[in-house]
């Protein structure tokens, strides 16, 4: 593959263009457009640009930070400036996580045409490396940063200073014979093969090597039937080991020959533990694997609060961009708080606050291209509705026309039905979520709104959809007149008709499957403390949402794992904000192929459960859970900007489930090493309600004076883990890879809870 890059470096029109260079216009706002000159690295693998030609560069970004390219027809910055500049000149470079995209404007279509299929074209490279290819890369990357001169060759000093950038704090004498040893030209430099064999020296596995051995005969290889013993022993694969131990020699032995006579090389286990078999995600969880027949109040589902913010409550910026980017993780419940407009057209913006306005019928046309193209299963649009009988038309024409056949107008087609249904039944469809008239209070609000309007107080006239409000009164103390619904909106709504909530058996004696409530944090964490067997026997059949609090004006966020314990599928979250909160939702969320949903506890299912978030007892099946943090590898630098400092890694493991399961274990730190820490330290957990629990490891740079650094994180639901010999993949505090950053760990899970 590298190779294939190199190839197309020097052949492709486009990216030779890019490697000279291109003067363009950064744009952030319609204030904020200036002169910049990009220009695509010899590597391939990064842009870089100046504030003119032949000036000072800075690195402006890595290719493998880069999720797509969009056209500036598609970029809601650029099309608010298309009377400065004809859209065909503009591009969008989106980049993973939460970063921030990058709008340019080209001289001319035929420049933004150059940049746009050169990068998609290194971006689809990227993307379809392997794991070889991937490292392969990552040295290249480091080779280029530490070839200080750039002559394409490291002298001993450069490597001293690549070790300090790479985390690694070395005996001088040690590096100096490791140098000379991969230094087979006795040129006293190291060039490309020769830096290879350095960092393979460097970064000899021994915990792995004694591990190969303790199965090998011969230390040389494992054959066949060693390779089983290995998978059966030590990584409980029990029941397909044979056939699974020739599908991993094939897929993981790099020579011809071990493949032939089905031996693994000591190359080939280290690739196998490496990979994504080797995880601790199981890779059985990975696909769509849980039945998607149930009703909708059988799942969990993927649900986001202010979905246009991507900032704050108060001051924030609304934009499509939230919408976007949820759906493209997989988000499954948008909400879209909806206003009266100018002209005519309803918009949508954290009312009587400071944020930005847009278009609500612009974020409809972001959900129609998007709300797909992640999973096929339903999308729910949570509207808040507080428009005027006119504009309420407005949206109705707007979720009609836009949205079209997508749009679940009707309820589907099926004989008296007793409960919600499906995600499979919903596949590919659009549900809204909001307040809907009986056939009386269309009759009385169509004879209320006609009067109003002849007297022109039509634009008075507001409804306010927060379900928990209820004749809100005004100052002076005397109660609204009852809000008015437009039947065309109210009409849309089929089976998630908000209701207010008043107590379970309330619920119970009077609503219906097709109804639900919203609840603060607050209600719902002082419903699951006072009635929380009620409360789970009510999400059994109901649906529930979950919002934060209006006092997190910083977009922070609750940990959903707590309502998730009571069975509430739409906790509703922060998206925007990174952190503990969304490692865990998105830790929940990645199993079942990031679909959006995913199946609850079969005691979250029954409306007869006598299941007690606050007071689990059997018959549930209690689990003991034993991690032994072996190793870490390649973890990056918490300040990059200080060459010469070197972490100090500890490894945290946190539960977190039912009240009595949650807790934390830490191992002690290694100083100076981020490179290959050793840890060999084994930590316990009892967990009494292991369906519920999820489990996250967080490595941190110890530091006495503060809480620790954080460095990286990952976080699975204890159902989706594997035991034995894993690797873990740590992830940014905004949720992208830090390939190869992982630590090695021995999981083990026994059944019961050990005294």
């Amino acid at each position: 593959m590298l190779s294939m890059l190199q190839d197309r470096l020097c052949t492709d029109q486009d990216l030779l263009m890019m490697q000279e260079g291109t003067t363009m216009r950064k744009v952030r706002s319609k204030s904020w457009k200036k002169l910049r000159h990009f220009r695509l690295q010899n590597d391939g693998m990064t842009v870089w640009h100046m504030r003119q030609p032949g000036g000072s560069a800075k690195p402006s970004f890595s290719i493998s930070d880069v999720e797509t390219v969009r056209k500036g027809h598609d970029s809601e910055l650029l099309r608010s400036l298309a009377e400065d500049f004809p859209l065909e000149q503009g591009f969008t470079v989106v980049f993973h996580g939460r970063r921030s995209n990058l709008d340019v404007v080209a001289s001319s279509a035929e420049e933004a045409q150059v940049w746009m299929q050169g990068l998609q074209l290194l971006v689809d490279l990227v993307t379809s490396m392997d794991q070889q290819e991937r490292l392969d890369q990552w040295l290249s990357d480091w080779f280029q940063r530490g070839d200080k001169n750039q002559d394409g060759r490291m002298s001993f000093q450069e490597v001293q200073r690549l070790l300090h950038l790479m985390n690694v704090e070395m005996d001088q004498d040690y590096a100096f014979s490791l140098f000379q040893a991969a230094d087979t030209s006795q040129s006293g430099t190291l060039e490309g093969e020769e830096f290879v064999q350095f960092y393979k020296a460097l970064t000899k596995r021994t915990e792995v090597q004694e591990l190969f051995e303790n199965f090998s005969a011969d230390g040389q290889k494992l054959t066949l039937l060693e390779f089983v013993d290995f998978l059966r022993e030590d990584q409980k694969e029990v029941g397909h080991a044979p056939d699974l131990a020739l599908e991993l020699i094939d897929r993981y032995e790099p020579s011809a020959s071990g493949k032939l006579r089905h031996v693994l090389s000591m190359d080939g286990f280290l690739n196998y533990l490496c990979s994504r078999d080797g995880a601790i995600f199981n890779p059985d969880c990975l696909p769509i694997y849980q039945d998607m027949t149930r009703p909708l109040s059988h799942y969990f589902i993927n649900s986001s609060h202010n979905t246009y913010l991507v900032g704050d409550q108060l001051c924030g910026q609304s934009s499509v961009e939230g919408y976007i980017r949820a759906l493209k993780r997989g988000c499954r419940c948008v909400e879209v708080d909806v206003w009266d407009g100018p002209n005519g057209e309803p918009i949508v913006y954290h009312g009587h606050t400071l944020t930005s306005r847009i278009l609500f019928k612009d974020v409809l046309a972001a959900v129609a291209q998007y709300a797909f193209q992640t999973s096929d299963y339903p999308v729910i649009l949570s509207l808040e509705n507080h428009c005027s009988w006119e504009q309420q038309q407005s949206m109705a024409r707007h979720l009609t026309e836009i949205l079209g056949e997508q749009l679940l107008s009707t309820a589907l087609d099926t004989p008296l039905p007793t409960e919600l249904p499906s995600p499979e039944d919903l596949r590919g469809k659009i549900l809204v979520k909001g307040k809907k008239l009986t056939l009386e209070e269309e009759l009385e609000d169509k004879e209320e709104a006609e009067s109003v309007l002849e007297t022109g107080q039509g634009s008075e006239l507001e409804t306010n959809c927060h379900s928990e409000i209820e004749a809100p009164q005004n100052r002076k103390g005397k109660k609204k007149s009852k809000p008015i619904l437009c039947p065309d909106l109210s009409a849309l709504v089929v089976y998630l008709q908000s209701v207010s909530f008043h107590s379970f058996t309330h619920s119970k004696e009077n609503y219906h499957f097709y109804e639900m409530s919203s609840f603060s944090e607050s209600k719902a964490r002082n419903l699951i403390k006072d009635a929380g067997n009620e409360f789970v026997q009510h999400n059994a059949w109901q649906l529930s949402r979950v919002y934060p609090s209006g006092l997190r004006t910083d977009s922070s966020n609750y940990n959903p794992q707590e309502l998730w314990n009571a069975g509430c599928q739409m906790v509703a979250m922060n998206m925007q904000t990174a952190g503990l909160e969304m490692d865990i939702c998105d830790g929940l969320f990645h199993q079942n192929g990031g679909c959006g949903y995913v199946l609850k506890p079969e005691f979250l299912r029954d409306t007869r459960s006598s299941f007690h978030p606050e007071r689990p007892i059997s018959p549930l099946k209690a689990q003991t859970l034993l991690v032994q943090v072996i190793s870490g590898q390649q973890l990056p630098k918490v300040n990059e900007n200080k060459e010469k400092s070197i972490v100090d890694p500890l490894v945290k493991v946190e539960i977190f489930g039912v009240r009595a399961d949650t807790t934390r274990q830490e191992t002690s730190y290694v100083e100076n090493n981020g490179f290959n820490p050793y840890w060999g330290q084994t930590l316990c957990f009892r967990v009494l309600v292991p369906e519920l629990a999820m489990v996250r490891f967080v490595v941190k740079d110890y530091n006495w004076k503060s809480r620790h650094d954080f460095i990286g994180q990952y976080t699975l639901p204890w159902t989706c883990m594997q035991q034995g010999y894993r690797h873990i993949h740590l992830l940014s505090r905004d949720g992208t890879s830090l390939h190869p950053a992982s630590i090695f760990v021995y999981i083990c899970i026994l059944e019961g809870v050990e005294s």
